[in-house]
């Protein structure tokens, strides 16, 4: 009895120092706080071992300062960019330019931004056409490939991308080859080892102690990048592994966003990749300086195009301010999917001050559940939107994991981005805001179809759930800013 008092009593102690670490990280949100206090004194002891994989802020890591250093590297490019926007250097009609001038201009003065008008793009809403692309792509790239992926698995289409960069790594073309340590946690040396063979340089992203312990679990780059010759570019929310193409039978179908790119916003999509390599690698940003410049050469198209990225390593929320302007922005309506809806304050008040000034909010979520914690915080958010007159729809034939939004007739933005505190405050996230009608159309088009395919979730349903269902929502509202 003596020796369980005592063991209890260390746990206790340790709670209790665990708190006042927990309280006094300025960097973290009181709501945030006060969930970590919530699970410490729920798990002694489990709680304790839990924040130390994923509640740690690593924004205080030093490796960041590093980091910021290597993107001052990029700070003139991106000074051109704002004197571009404010001398009025493109071109936007009038009416166009003075109305979204703002929302560029915002993200310009981020510093994460880039913004260009001669792309031509394509929008793809199913895994096989896109990897067929993706594959055509790579079968012809002359100079260099980079290849950045969240998840990869070294499945059957996971091992053929590796054959093809393998294949143009041996033809003398340069391939770097980027994953997240803990999304590409099934990669083993022997799957990628003739990519090195062949001259192909291979890196991931936070690698863990010996690939078991890994203390920065919580802070994942979620990136989903592709640059080719510099000029071809590929971002969105598919990842490499045969369930993207539906072949996992348990999610069903996977429906998912990505665009292809051809134009100059391949320079800013592979300065991103460039600033995560070097992190990752060591290697020295000024290596790359002459390549991320040098012109291709000649118009692709006529969209404009941003990129927009976040991570723990940005002072600012800069995906997250981006989806706030648009919100405030919109006049007419506001189409979402994500498979996460865990907002925080603001971009809760935001939607819903959309919807009392008139504003169509429609959302769309997954039926299935891949995390059911989530899936019950999800609940919990779109009860709120529905109260102040959202539209709510679940996606039925399988796992929605697109994340867009689409505002007006004239904005949209595709990524890796959900709508969630993970991606607005902790995951590594790249996004590509659209200006331009015709793309919005499609992606709106695409939304359109994908109603047909889901059920309404009305008011009455949700005020009619049940006692049990109310359980879970609530519980699970209290770990949302964990999730």
């Amino acid at each position: 009895m003596n020796e369980l008092l005592n063991w209890s009593l260390i746990l206790l102690v340790i709670n209790i120092l665990l708190s006042f670490v927990v309280i006094m990280d300025r960097d973290k949100s009181s709501q945030s706080a006060l969930t970590w206090l919530f699970v410490l004194y729920l798990l002694p002891g489990i709680g304790f071992l839990i924040y130390l994989f994923i509640g740690r802020n690593t924004r205080k890591v030093k490796a960041f300062e590093i980091k910021e250093l290597e993107d001052a590297s990029f700070n003139e490019f991106f000074e051109q960019q704002k004197r571009d926007i404010t001398e009025r250097n493109y071109s936007f009609g009038d009416w166009k330019s003075s109305f979204y001038n703002g929302l560029i201009s915002m993200n310009i003065h981020m510093k994460e931004s880039f913004y260009t008008e001669d792309n031509d793009v394509k929008a793809y809403n199913w895994g096989i056409e896109l990897f067929e692309d993706i594959k055509a792509d790579i079968k012809n790239a002359k100079e260099s490939i980079e290849f950045q992926s969240y998840i990869f698995r070294p499945d059957e289409l996971g091992s053929e991308i590796i054959d093809l960069l393998t294949e143009k790594a041996k033809e003398g073309v340069e391939v770097r080859f980027l994953v997240d340590a803990l999304g590409g946690r099934s990669l083993r040396k022997k799957h990628y080892q003739k990519l090195i063979d062949a001259g192909g340089q291979v890196a991931f992203f936070f690698p863990g102690f010996l690939k078991i312990f890994n203390f920065r679990l919580n802070y994942r780059n979620h990136r989903k990048i592709i640059v080719i010759d510099r000029e071809i570019s590929y971002c969105g929310g598919f990842n490499v592994g045969n369930d993207y193409i539906g072949k996992y039978i348990e999610m069903g179908p996977w429906r998912d966003t990505h665009l292809r790119i051809r134009g100059r916003i391949a320079t800013a999509l592979k300065i991103r990749f460039v600033k995560d390599w070097c992190y990752s690698t060591g290697e020295d940003v000024d290596n790359f300086h002459g390549k991320l410049y040098k012109a291709f050469g000649g118009r692709r198209g006529d969209v404009a195009a941003q990129v927009i990225t976040s991570g723990p390593d940005t002072k600012k929320a800069h995906i997250k301010d981006s989806f706030f302007k648009m919100i405030n922005l919109a006049e007419e309506r506001i189409l979402i999917q994500t498979p996460y809806l865990i907002l925080d304050e603001s971009i809760m008040e935001a939607l819903k001050v959309a919807l009392y000034s008139g504003v169509e909010v429609e959302i769309m979520v997954p039926q299935k559940k891949d995390h059911p914690f989530v899936f019950w915080a999800n609940l919990h958010n779109l009860g709120e939107l529905l109260k102040a007159g959202a539209k709510v729809y679940y996606y039925q034939p399988g796992f929605l994991h697109s994340k867009v939004i689409i505002m007006d007739d004239f904005v949209s933005s595709v990524g890796s981005a959900n709508f969630d505190n993970r991606s607005f405050y902790l995951n590594f996230e790249c996004n590509i805001n659209l200006y331009d009608y015709e793309m919005n159309q499609v992606l709106t088009q695409f939304f359109r179809e994908d109603m047909e395919r889901s059920i309404e979730y009305t008011l009455d349903d949700y005020l009619n759930r049940s006692s049990w269902v109310k359980v879970k929502e609530s519980f699970c509202r209290l770990l949302s800013p964990l999730l």
